[in-house]
């Protein structure tokens, strides 16, 4: 048998659950099929589950885990021997209830971390209640934060005196949230970031037409982080962030998928450099 060959057919041992909240997640699970492993995807929505139509997977997970046993026992049932969090940075809920369910279990445990944008000491906020100490006293402001920090963002805006808008996803929740944050009509956008011919073509038009004068995002580390950064820039826009929540203690990061598969192979060929059993 080639080593190639050997290679896959180790790595077809291993069973991988991928708990995927961010762009990044269909381009792993396929990374991951191609190098042999076997592959198990939990998303939330049906609408972030239609990326993975078409792949090879032992199993697709569609909704939240209403607990934490039930989470435990969804991992027991699949028979996985790694669990890679690649959920979205801020979903530290999901984060946290993994460490756990991973470290009863005995089961490796890896976070995929997406890498910081450049940003300023000044304009990053450790909490969304910052916002209100900032100087933006008749400053035009745009909102494009998630949908359940909204109504929070919007009262420290208006605490520090701006006028305030908002740039929200096209879902029921989000529009609800926006409305309950007093945001709506002329002063809400309902989109999904990076459309349209140009990236960043929407969003720069909305701030054109809003005149808008500061930007208030997360420190997510994905595509519309690195919107907003370089629409900030180019048009001399002064950009707020909410920093990303801290890492989770002694579980092991990666930041690219092939730093990824090194992981997962030094684990599966014995290395002391593999990942963490969750605790």
């Amino acid at each position: 048998m080639s080593a190639i060959l050997m290679h896959h057919w180790r790595n077809r041992q291993n069973h991988v659950l991928v708990f995927a909240g961010t762009g990044e997640g269909p381009g792993i699970a396929s990374t991951l099929l191609e190098s042999g492993y076997r592959v198990s995807i939990s998303v939330v929505s049906p609408a972030a589950a239609r990326a993975y139509c078409g792949m090879q997977l032992d199993d697709l997970h569609v909704g939240p885990f209403t607990s934490q046993e039930s989470l435990g026992q969804h991992l027991a049932a699949r028979g996985v021997t790694f669990v890679l969090d690649a959920t979205h940075p801020f979903a530290v809920q999901i984060s946290a209830q993994l460490r756990l369910a991973c470290s009863l279990r005995n089961l490796p445990l890896l976070r995929f971390e997406r890498p910081d944008h450049v940003v300023s000491d000044g304009s990053l906020l450790l909490t969304v209640a910052d916002l209100s100490d900032c100087a933006l006293s008749g400053h035009r402001l745009l909102l494009a934060v998630g949908a359940r920090q909204l109504a929070a963002a919007a009262t420290a805006a208006r605490l520090a005196g701006a006028s305030i808008y908002a740039r929200v996803l096209p879902t029921p929740e989000a529009i609800r949230q926006a409305g309950l944050a007093g945001l709506s009509g002329e002063r809400l956008a309902v989109l999904r970031p990076g459309i349209g011919d140009r990236i960043g073509g929407l969003e720069a038009a909305l701030c054109r037409r809003w005149e808008i004068t500061d930007v208030f995002c997360r420190q997510s580390g994905g595509a519309a982080d690195q919107l907003w950064s370089d629409l900030a820039l180019r048009h001399s826009i002064r950009l707020w962030k909410l920093k990303r929540p801290n890492q989770m203690p002694n579980v092991d990061v990666v930041h690219s998928v092939s730093q990824l598969c090194r992981q997962l192979d030094g684990h599966v060929n014995g290395s002391e450099t593999g990942p963490h059993h969750g605790g």
